[in-house]
Formats: structure tokens, sequence, C-alpha cells
């Protein structure tokens, strides 16, 4: 078993500190951090002393034990060093989501009480307006020179050399706030998750159960460091492993980082498992005569070794002369663990996944909680989210809500003692919100959310992420679906562009690379069209979309209709598109 991923190991630190501290002693030459065009290179010795001299920085400047720290960065390699910095101080550092407005930050900057924020030059005007008024005394901007501001080069030489550095972490407890998330709010003002040391301790180590102990050695972060499952994943993971996190600081370039990087362990939300699958079909479909009948004969062969569980000589070959070829073509050729989470992803695209031989794991949690089940990846059921992970209890309660016990709980919501009480009764139990079954053996299939269940004019009970995943899964020129069919007699969709794929099709056609052009154009039409009869296939007839239109705009994470991580909102959805959803009802 390797040793720094040894659950017993992370199971018996009282705190993040101490897992990031014993890193940098196992592999101090290992470069730790590293911007994706390379221009920045740090190793585990130099992220230990750089993390000292701005924790000493921030003692200088007033920050101590329990005093938050706000973010706002790009992914890049200082937001692993400011935030490690920040909780080896028993401070709390937490993030905001890029695209979040003036409004949204000031909101968080009350609720969170930070009086230092870190940021970078192109958002510093945002920060500026929201921190009037505010508690915020002091904002530090990443670059240097940049006037009313404090650069973190000035920070780190600000310390105090006497400052007792190694007092300050080895003083941090399993129950101090690690960070605070702040949940997306599809039904109002975002809640603070508080994450302790010792929950996400918990965390990470039942995470390290799911790759075995097996060396964990490099990592991309992609997705916004305000988002749970990017913080466990390409932050706090890599303090257990003394992994390379390699930062995208664009995620559009994700596609041409991967094959470069070449990650141990990656992360994929459904969408981008979405993308994968119809990429990879659309690029089969391009071919012709023997290499597209062998390639299409190859993924079949994967196919049947999901299914059954056995691999012979025919799959042998399939993954010698096509699998791994495409695995290495995308840069997934070296995993020692994918996994999709942070939303229901459909069987058929975790099957796909699959197929092309990526060892990838359908895992649930929600912020609250962290990590609950995993699929164990010698034992993977496709459509199941797994089994509760070591240390985690589950129940269902008489509507078939999922009811967790974990000792990864969250503290509570910051400042909300009345929704925290909400949320986790007295016995300890957190009502996570998803409808679920779990089988004789243990294992767990989500249903959907508790309050986003269709119930058609029949009565009839549906998951609209389901149907929506089934819709995206078919064609990569859909961004998003909306499944409108709550108190209807059938169901109807609303359809967005993927942004690139649409500028894609458009030069590709001759046509203006504008959702509201594209959205009236027959061939884009004829497209979607072909994949809602290709996912109705694959639901139920009372599932199935019986019309749908194409939205002339696209939808932005963090606006009115999609939270930062990109989950809908679906009661600003109906009103906003209540005319759209009337006359697709009416024209039936």
């Amino acid at each position: 078993m390797h040793t720094l991923t040894d659950p017993a190991r992370a199971r018996a630190a009282r705190s993040m500190c101490q897992l990031f501290q014993d890193s940098v002693t196992a592999v101090p030459e290992r470069v730790a951090l590293r911007s994706s065009d390379g221009a920045v290179s740090i190793t585990w010795r130099e992220y230990g002393d750089r993390v000292r001299h701005i924790a000493s920085g921030l003692a200088a400047v007033g920050v101590g034990h329990g005093d938050t720290v706000g973010i706002m960065l790009t992914n890049r390699p200082e937001f692993h060093l400011v935030d490690t910095a920040a909780f080896h101080l028993g401070a709390t550092p937490f993030s905001i989501y890029n695209t979040s407005a003036p409004g949204q930050i000031e909101y968080l900057l009350g609720n969170a009480g930070c009086r230092v924020f870190i940021t970078e030059q192109q958002f510093l005007d945002k920060v500026r307006e929201a921190s009037a008024g505010s508690a915020v005394e002091r904002v530090v901007v990443v670059e240097d020179d940049v006037d009313g501001t404090m650069s973190l080069t000035d920070l780190e030489t600000r310390g105090n050399p006497d400052f007792d550095f190694d007092a300050a972490w080895r003083a941090v407890q399993p129950d101090d706030i690690l960070t605070l998330i702040y949940t997306s709010g599809t039904t109002g003002p975002p809640k603070g998750v508080e994450m302790t040391h010792g929950g996400m301790v918990f965390a990470v180590a039942n995470s390290a159960e799911q790759f075995a102990g097996r060396p964990v050695e490099r990592l991309v972060s992609y997705l916004p460091d305000a988002h749970a499952a990017n913080r466990g994943y390409a932050h706090y993971a890599s303090m257990l492993s003394g992994a390379t996190i390699t930062t995208v600081t664009d995620a559009k370039q994700l596609v041409a980082v991967l094959p470069r990087v070449r990650p141990s362990l990656f992360l994929g939300v459904p969408t981008l498992w979405y993308k994968l699958k119809a990429a990879i079909e659309s690029a089969i479909d391009a071919q012709a005569g023997p290499r597209k009948k062998l390639a299409t004969w190859a993924i079949d062969q994967g196919k049947r070794r999901v299914r059954t569980g056995s691999a012979g000589w025919r799959h042998a070959l399939a993954d010698r002369l096509v699998l791994s070829e495409l695995r290495k073509r995308i840069g997934m050729d070296d995993l020692v663990l994918a996994f999709t989470a942070a939303a229901p992803i459909t069987e058929d695209a975790l099957e796909f996944v699959l197929a092309l031989g990526i060892p990838c794991s359908e895992m649930w949690g929600m912020t609250e909680i962290t990590i609950a089940t995993a699929n164990p990846i010698d034992d993977l059921r496709v459509g199941t989210v797994g089994k509760a992970l070591p240390g985690v209890e589950l129940k269902l309660a008489d509507d078939g809500e999922i009811l967790v016990r974990t000792p990864g709980v969250m503290r509570g919501y910051r400042g909300e003692p009345d929704k925290t009480a909400e949320t986790i009764d007295p016995d300890g139990w957190v009502h996570t919100g998803d409808i679920a079954t779990i089988d004789d053996d243990g294992w767990v299939r989500i249903v959907d959310r508790k309050k986003e269940l269709i119930i058609n004019a029949a009565g009839k009970n549906m998951s609209p992420s389901n149907i929506e995943g089934a819709v995206k899964a078919a064609s990569p020129l859909i961004g998003n679906v909306a499944a409108i069919g709550d108190r209807r007699p059938y169901v109807v969709a609303l359809i967005t562009l993927e942004p690139d794929a649409a500028a894609a099709f458009a030069g590709k056609h001759g046509l203006a690379a504008d959702p509201a052009v594209l959205a009236r154009d027959s061939r884009v039409n004829e497209e979607i069209k072909h994949a809602v009869l290709t996912a109705n296939a694959k639901l139920s007839r009372a599932e199935q979309i019986k019309d749908f239109t194409v939205l002339p705009t696209y939808w932005e994470p963090g606006s009115e209709v999609l939270t930062p991580t990109m989950k809908l909102r679906r009661k600003p959805i109906t009103e906003a598109y209540a005319a759209e959803i009337d006359a697709l009802y009416r024209g039936r």
C-alpha cells in the first residue's frame, strides 16, 4: 500500500494542516502546483515555505484563529497557496464564484464577515463595489502594483520573523471550521456550509478507500474552487497523496490540457462525460468503411464487458486496437480512478465511459455531508451511486427521502441556526432532500430531488433530471434542458445550445454564431429533434418529451436561471419562459 494514500494515515490526522505538512515532508522535491501553460511550477517544499510566509503575513494584518478570509480567484496556483495558509492559522478561507455579481458578493461578505479579501486584478472593480461599507479592511491582489491594494508579494514579506507558525497549525482542532462553501441557492440566497477539519479529513480518508492505497500523482483543477467537489478533489485530496495539481484557468482548455497531464485521479461532472460520449460517437459516425466498423465493434466489446463483468480475448483485442488509443488521445490512459459526481448521470453515458476502459465510479454526497456513497471500482453497478462508505449511516424516511448520519457532516449553516435545525435533526440525521431507494445489499439509487419531482396530471411521478440527462447525452449541440410537466398532461422541454458546439456548427454551415439565428435554423432543429427522439427511446412513455423549443439564448452559470454549479433554477425558468411553455402545450 502506498504510504501517502493509506486511508488509516488520513484517519489518524487531527486536521488538514497535518496532512499537508506530512506531504511537504514526504515528497519535498515533487512539483505540487503548476499552471497549465507551465509558467508557474512550485515544489512541495516551496509550497510549504510559501504557506508559512503567507500565513505569517496574514497574521501580521490581523487574521487569526476563527477569522474568515475571502478569496475570488481563477484556477491558479495562488489559490492553493493563500487558502492553505489561511487554514493553517485556524482561520476560515472561503471562495466566491467568479461569475458572481457585486450584489451577490456583498451578501456573502456580510454573511461570512471577513476583513481580508484576496483576489486578482480582473475582479477588483466588482470586489471594491461589493465591499464598500462591509467589514473588509484590506484587499490583497495576487498581481503586483495595483493602487490601493496589497500585493501577494507584499503579504508574504509582511510577516513577523518570530511568528510561531508551527504552534498555530498544531493548535487547529478537528471541530475548527476549515472552509465555508456557499450552496447554489436555487430557491433563495446561498447558505454558508461550515465544513470542519475533522469532517474533511474523514471525507479524504474515505476517498482514499476508493483508490485502494494506490499512488495518486497528478490532478487537474478546472472546476470552480467555490464548488465543494473541486475543493475536495483538486485541493484537499492532494494533501493526502502529495500529488501535483495542474491548474486550468479556462475550463475550455481542459481538452487540450488532459493529454499533457494524464491525471491519476479525475473528477468529471455529468455534462463533461456527455460531451465526451457525443464527441467520440460523432467522430466514429464521420468515419467510413473498415475503420468505422472496427471502432463500433470495439466499443460494443467494451459495453459487453461492462454488462457481463468479464473480459475475453475479443475485448483484449478491442482494447489493444482501439480503446487504449482512445484513452490515450483524451489523456485518460493513466487513471487510477475517475469519478462522476455533483449531479445524476444517465446509465448509457456511464456505460459508454466504462466501455472505453475508464475506471469511473459514480459517487453521491452533498456539500453538507461531503461524500456518503461510492461505487467500488472493482464492483461497479451502473445506475447506482454505490454503497455507504465506512462510518456513514443511511436510512430512508417514509416518503423515500434518504437520511445520512456521518462524521463528515457540516457544523451548520453560518448564522442560520433555524435552517441548520431544519436540515439536521436532533438525532444527527441529515435530511438530504434526495429521494432514493436502497436494495437489500445496500446499493443506493437516487431518484431525484424531493422538491423537483414532476407529478403529471395523471399522478405519475417522474425525475426531470433523468429526462434532461438523456437528452443532453444525445447531442453535443445541447447545452441545457429544462423538462416541464408538473401538473401537465405530458412533458415538454426548453432547450438551449452549448456555446462552443454551436459556434462550431455555425462555422461549418456558414451561419452567424448567434443563438437567436441558430435557434431558428432548420438544421439545428433537426439535430435537436433527433436527440430528443434518441432520448425518448430510452424513457418510459410518460417521461417522453412530446414537444420542445430551442431558446434563442445561452444560459450562463450564476444567472437568474442557472446556478454557478449549473443547476437549474426551476421556478425562475418557468416564470421567465411562461409564454414559450404555454405555446408548447397549445401547439398540440
